[in-house]
């Protein structure tokens, strides 16, 4: 069973994709990323040079399993999902 959160978290990335995050004052350790896609449009763009991309991953940490998505407008990171 899958909850939906959209909670702000801070994530640690390397070659861009996330190693770790702290989600509830908790940190997490990437062991493994099961998928990666992008969402692209138009109306998420704040320039030129911003792509208007929301990036995401669905990754195993610790215990669970959890979406994380990047958005390159406000280069905030969110938890979405998470399964138990």
């Amino acid at each position: 069973m899958s909850r939906l959160y959209g909670d702000p978290i801070q994530v640690w990335t390397q070659e861009g994709r996330p190693v770790q995050f702290v989600w509830r004052d908790r940190l997490h350790a990437v062991r493994r990323v099961l998928d990666h896609w992008v969402v692209s449009r138009e109306g998420w763009k704040l320039s030129e040079a911003d792509p208007g991309e929301r990036r995401f991953w669905r990754v195993e940490a610790g215990l669970g399993t959890y979406e994380l998505r990047f958005d390159t407008a406000g280069e905030g990171w969110l938890l979405m999902r998470a399964w138990d």
